[in-house]
């Protein structure tokens, strides 16, 4: 998996930075807390399977769970202007209120939240 961390005053930000990979159970998201021990991943619109924009799934109430769980803090990024759920347009303007999940258009967008932390 490639990746790049980004590091300001003694914050770090994993970026996935790598296409192929796929976040498909809340596991995988764990896998990757432990294997870098990073509170603060950056993933790709792509990284991770669709199912996460189905509320009706339960998959995205997962990673919510294990990221309130485990203290992480996660950016989405790229263009989620075609969602035509309302139900989950609302839980993204939730999220990026709340500012511990976000989804927004760049990483430098992310970063820029997630570096004054």
């Amino acid at each position: 998996m490639e990746t790049q961390e980004h590091r300001r005053g003694g914050i770090s930000v994993l970026e996935i930075v790598d296409d192929d990979f796929i976040i498909s159970s809340p596991q995988d998201l764990l896998d990757i807390v432990s294997d870098y021990s990073i509170k603060r991943i950056i993933l790709k619109k792509n990284n991770i399977v669709d199912d996460f924009f189905d509320l009706r799934t339960g998959f995205a109430g997962e990673i919510m769970q294990k990221a309130s769980n485990y203290k992480l803090y996660i950016g989405f990024v790229g263009d989620f202007s075609a969602c035509e759920s309302k139900s989950f347009r609302d839980f993204m303007y939730e999220s990026n209120e709340a500012g511990k999940i976000v989804f927004k258009a760049t990483p430098q967008e992310v970063l820029k939240l997630f570096l004054r932390k």
